[in-house]
C-alpha cells in the first residue's frame, strides 16, 4: 500500500483496551523477581511455613503452655500420649506389718497371693510355709519381679529380695499396669530348686486426699471419698523417664538448638563473607597467604578444640558446653563462607561498575561494601541456609555424645541421648525431639535450595 492510500482512519488513536493489551509487562528488580520466583515454589514455601511455625513454637509456646520443664510428675513418669490419668484416692501409706489373717491367707493352691489390693503405694504379698512342698525345711526364697509373663520371656524378670518369712512388700518404682512376681526356694546352700511359683499382679495408681489438695487436684473446701477417682495432669506428649513434661522440654530445648543453630552461623558466615571478600578484592600474593590460612583452620580437628575450649571456659564434666561450642563453631567453621564469597569476589572485581567506581575515587571499603557485597548477598543467604541445618545437627551430635547440652539444660540433642535409653519401652522420649530435628534440618535445607534457584539471576526471565 502507497502513501497515497492512506486515509485518516488509519491514523485514529488506539483504544484504551488495546493499548493496555500491547504494553509490556512492567520490568521487575532482580529481588522483587526472585520472591516472585521463590513463592513459585511449593517446597520453599512449605519449608519456610515450618520454619516459621518452628521459631513459634519455641517463642511463643512457653507463655501458651506455662509449665515448668523441670517440674517432676512422680507418679506420671514415662506415660506416653493420651495416658491413662486416672488416680483413685487412697489411705496415706502406712508401714505394713501381717497379721495372722493376713497370713492365714496364704494357704490357698498358688502358694503366693496378695495380702491387699496393689496400688502404687505398694504390692503386699504373702505366701504358704509349704513352698516348695517336696522340701519343707527351707524357709529361705528369692522373688522377682517381672513386667512379661516368664513363660513368655523364659526370664523370672528383676530380683528383689532374698527372704526368710513369708511375706514381703514390694515398693520399688511402681507404676499403674501388669507385672508379675516369682517365689524361687533356695536350698541350703543358696542356690534356686527347680520349685517356682508366679502371681500376676494389676497395680492401681492412688494418691492420698492430703496429696490431692495440696497438688490442687481438689479444692480446699471440697469433700471427698476413698474409692473416688481424679485425673491428673495433663501432659499432651506424655513424660520422660523422670516425669517431666515433654511438650514443656521440647519448647525449651528448641529455643537453645535453635539459638545455637542461627546464631552460630550468622556468626562464622558473617566472618568468613568479610575474610573472603578482602581476601578476593586484594588479591595476588595477599589473596594467597590468606586462602593457605584459611586451608590450615579446615585442617583443625573440631572434636578436640570442643575440648580444649571446654577445658579453658571451666566447663567440668556433667556441666553444659554451649559457650565452648559456639566458640568452636565460630573459630572452626568460617572458612566454607569464605571461599565461596570470596570466588564471587574474583568474579565482580573484573566487572565494568567496578573499575568505574574506582576510577572515580572509591575506596576499597566502599567499593566491596557497595558494589561487591551486595551482589553476593544472594550466594550468601544461600549458604546460611544451608549453615543452618549443619549447626542444628552439630548441636544434637555433641548433645547426643555428652560434650554439648548437659542435663537438666534441655536440647534436642540432650533429649535423643537421654530417649535412646528407654527407646523400647518408651519410644515417644526419643521419637519427639528425633523428630523435631529432622523437621528443621530438611526445612532448612529445602528452603536453601529454593533461594539457590530463586536468586540464580540466569534464570530471571525464564518463566
Amino acid at each position: 500500500m502507497s502513501t497515497t492510500d492512506l486515509t485518516p482512519a488509519d491514523f485514529q488513536q488506539l483504544q484504551s483496551g488495546a493499548a493496555a493489551a500491547q504494553t509490556p509487562r512492567p520490568s521487575l528488580s532482580y529481588w522483587a523477581d526472585a520472591w516472585r520466583r521463590l513463592r513459585a515454589n511449593p517446597r520453599a514455601m512449605i519449608s519456610m511455613s515450618l520454619i516459621v511455625f518452628l521459631l513459634a513454637f519455641v517463642s511463643i509456646g512457653p507463655g501458651l503452655w506455662q509449665v515448668d520443664p523441670a517440674a517432676q510428675h512422680l507418679d506420671q513418669i514415662g506415660i506416653g500420649p493420651g495416658a491413662d490419668r486416672q488416680v483413685t484416692l487412697a489411705e496415706p501409706f502406712q508401714q505394713w506389718q501381717p497379721s495372722i489373717s493376713d497370713i492365714a491367707l496364704a494357704d490357698n493352691p498358688l502358694g503366693l497371693t496378695l495380702a491387699m489390693p496393689a496400688n502404687t503405694q505398694a504390692v503386699r504379698l504373702i505366701w504358704s510355709e509349704q513352698v516348695p512342698q517336696q522340701q519343707p525345711q527351707q524357709t529361705r526364697y528369692r522373688l522377682y519381679r517381672n513386667l512379661f509373663a516368664p513363660k513368655d520371656t523364659g526370664s523370672f524378670g528383676l530380683p528383689l529380695a532374698v527372704v526368710d518369712r513369708s511375706w514381703f512388700e514390694d515398693r520399688l518404682d511402681l507404676q499403674p499396669g501388669t507385672y508379675h512376681y516369682t517365689l524361687v526356694a533356695l536350698d541350703a546352700d543358696g542356690a534356686e530348686t527347680a520349685s517356682a511359683v508366679t502371681q500376676t499382679v494389676d497395680v492401681i495408681r492412688v494418691i492420698s486426699i492430703a496429696e490431692a489438695r495440696q497438688r490442687g487436684l481438689l479444692d480446699a473446701k471440697e469433700t471427698a471419698e476413698l474409692g473416688q477417682s481424679l485425673e491428673l495432669a495433663w501432659h499432651p506428649l506424655g513424660t520422660d523417664y523422670l516425669g517431666r513434661d515433654m511438650l514443656a522440654r521440647l519448647m525449651y530445648g528448641g529455643q537453645v538448638s535453635l539459638f545455637i543453630g542461627i546464631f552460630a552461623p550468622l556468626a562464622f558466615v558473617l566472618l568468613g563473607v568479610i575474610y573472603g571478600s578482602v581476601s578476593g578484592f586484594l588479591g595476588g600474593v595477599t589473596d594467597q597467604a590468606m586462602m593457605r590460612f584459611a586451608d590450615f583452620v579446615v585442617a583443625l580437628p573440631f572434636l578436640l578444640f570442643m575440648i580444649l575450649f571446654k577445658v579453658i571456659f571451666g566447663i567440668g564434666p556433667g556441666e553444659s558446653g554451649i559457650w565452648p561450642m559456639l566458640v568452636a563453631m565460630i573459630i572452626l567453621l568460617w572458612p566454607a563462607p569464605a571461599r565461596l564469597v570470596r570466588g564471587q569476589i574474583l568474579q565482580i572485581r573484573e566487572e565494568g561498575y567496578v573499575s568505574a567506581s574506582r576510577l572515580l575515587g572509591g575506596t576499597t571499603s566502599y567499593v566491596v561494601g557497595r558494589h561487591m557485597l551486595p551482589n553476593t548477598l544472594g550466594v550468601i543467604l544461600v549458604t546460611m541456609t544451608f549453615q543452618v541445618p549443619s549447626a542444628i545437627f552439630t548441636e544434637a551430635f555433641l548433645s547426643f555424645i555428652g560434650m554439648g547440652v548437659a542435663p537438666p539444660t534441655p536440647s534436642w540433642g540432650a533429649m535423643c541421648n537421654e530417649g535412646i535409653k528407654s527407646m523400647l519401652t518408651r519410644p515417644h522420649e526419643l521419637l519427639f525431639p528425633a523428630m523435631l530435628i529432622s523437621i528443621t534440618v530438611l526445612a532448612f535445607n529445602l528452603l536453601g535450595d529454593g533461594l539457590r534457584d530463586a536468586l540464580d539471576a540466569r534464570m530471571r526471565g525464564s518463566e
